[in-house]
């Protein structure tokens, strides 16, 4: 109100000025420098107190660590090093360096945020958070001003709460403590070089005592001077979740939801593999979604089944093939979907004709158990599924599509894992030291070995192509038990019969 009053009467004040004769002149120019000062001014202290606020003040959060499903260690080590603020006097007993900084670091969705927000509820600490791109900004001093106020707004909160420290998290740290290159001066080096400065408590007290707890998932991108012991003391890998976790972490997202009785959360745990946490949020969320649509009182295993497929592979499109094309892509996918099989069995978990994304087909894998050690055999069953759809067109339409592009840059890669890992006919080599004619010979050498067993496979199989068909032509959808029955079927029909029938096959193509 007091704004508008005075807003009104500057302008009838002038007007009265120049009425009598006065010369105003001055006085517009006094102001105008005035205002152009206190403009520059602030930008250059940083932020108006509007923006302080919002960068450093963040809603009080209820989050516990009981409510992040898996993660046991991660928030174990977390744990340990919240203690040292909450027992601070035990630790001159055993003359332990408080810890000051954390870092978290994992691939995105896999819960860094929230375990900051649990670690702000487990101990009384003042907290305050940040995101790395609020320091990074084109006006000299702007970033280092801000790490200023933000070590000084934890230190004032905890203060005036009598409270003994003070947790400060900044999300994105990579934004501002990337690695120093060079001679050239940037403004990103004066901010970090005052967050390192902060951190090692050089303006600041030893009450209260503040600890840094920073995110990120490049931690190769951050600088040598910041991961040093002393700053970030400990780095914990906050990882995607192993099928135990994933279980946890379905269970808490699913308990405010109305469940029927054939879902079956293991089984969703086991077809989500290498899902984030975030991303089984949305799996729960989605599937309610899909019941909410069919007007259902209650989430059934098939919205779930929907919910992966739309995570992992995007919405359905509205695509319309012609038959020829959908026919195609339903060999296409069963050749996957055979070798999948024969190769890993009950690892099919479905196999889809309709659109999503970029795919117009798909087949969705559901390992019996989560793997981080590949061995040459692994590698190269993978390679072998991969190579299943375009051998399937080849051997039933005389000829590959560029459907199966995705498939070849799977399969090369893994060529070249197979080289790079010491695991092929090479050995133990330094790539740089071999000609790229010898690694694209022994490249080639591993693709065309692995094509020749893929093709005996499915000649093995051929009838499932004739009897699953129709089925997936139909209904779309085929799914893992269904297939298996189909593949029985196959492997009791004499093996001549099998390669009788698509010698026919390839004749008539």
């Amino acid at each position: 109100m007091g704004k508008e009053i005075i807003i009104g009467v500057i302008p009838v004040l002038l007007a009265f000025l120049v009425f009598i004769g006065v010369n105003i002149a001055p006085f517009v120019i006094a102001v105008l420098v005035l205002g152009v000062l206190t403009f520059l001014l602030s930008k250059q202290g940083g932020m108006s107190l509007a923006q302080k606020k919002q960068t450093i003040e963040v809603p009080k959060t209820t989050t516990q660590f009981g409510e992040i499903g898996g993660q046991e260690r991660a928030k174990q080590e977390l744990k340990e090093a919240l203690d040292f603020l909450i027992h601070r006097d035990s630790l001159k007993q055993y003359g332990i360096r408080p810890l000051k900084g954390m870092l978290l670091t994992g691939p995105p969705g896999t819960g860094k945020t929230l375990m900051a927000k649990a670690a702000a509820n487990y101990t009384n600490s003042a907290f305050v958070a940040a995101s790395g791109s609020q320091f990074v900004e084109m006006y000299v001093g702007v970033g280092a001003q801000r790490i200023r106020d933000l070590f000084k707004e934890a230190k004032q909160k905890a203060e005036k709460n009598n409270q003994d420290s003070a947790i400060i998290f900044i999300d994105e740290i990579d934004v501002l403590g990337g690695k120093r290159e060079g001679s050239q001066h940037r403004e990103y080096d004066q901010t970090l070089n005052q967050l390192l400065t902060e951190m090692d408590g050089i303006t600041t007290s030893e009450n209260p005592r503040i600890l840094m707890i920073a995110a990120t998932n490049r931690a190769d991108m951050l600088d040598d001077a910041l991961l040093r012991p002393g700053r970030f003391d400990r780095q914990i890998v906050v990882d995607l979740p192993d099928m135990k976790a994933r279980k946890q972490i379905l269970e808490i997202h699913s308990q405010n939801k109305p469940l029927a009785d054939d879902v079956d959360l293991e089984a969703i745990a086991r077809d989500t593999f290498n899902f984030s946490g975030a991303q089984l949020e949305s799996v729960t969320n989605e599937a309610a979604i899909y019941a909410f649509r069919d007007k259902a009182t209650e989430i059934t295993q098939r919205h779930f089944a929907q919910a992966i497929d739309k995570v992992m592979m995007g919405e359905q499109t509205d695509r319309e093939s012609t038959a020829e094309e959908r026919e195609r892509v339903a060999n296409h996918e069963l050749g996957h979907a055979i070798v999948s099989e024969v190769v890993r069995p009950k690892s099919v978990s479905q196999v889809s004709l309709r659109p999503r994304g970029q795919a117009l087909g798909y087949v969705r894998q559901s390992p019996q158990q989560d793997r981080y050690l590949y061995t040459l055999e692994n590698l190269e069953q993978q390679i072998m599924i991969a190579l299943g759809g375009a051998i399937a067109e080849e051997m039933l339409y005389g000829g590959r599509s560029t459907g199966s592009r995705n498939d070849f840059e799977q399969a090369l890669h893994l060529a070249n894992t197979i080289i790079d890992t010491g695991l092929s006919e090479l050995g133990i080599v330094k790539l740089d030291m071999v000609s790229k004619e010898a690694l694209h010979e022994e490249r080639q050498r591993i693709l065309n070995d692995l094509l020749d067993r893929t093709r005996a496979v499915l000649r093995e199989y051929f009838p499932v192509f004739t009897h699953a068909l129709d089925h997936l032509l139909r209904e779309e959808v085929l799914n893992g038990e269904e297939f298996r029955a189909m593949l029985e079927e196959a492997r009791r029909l004499p093996k001549k019969n099998n390669v009788e029938e698509l010698d026919s096959h390839m004749m008539r193509a």
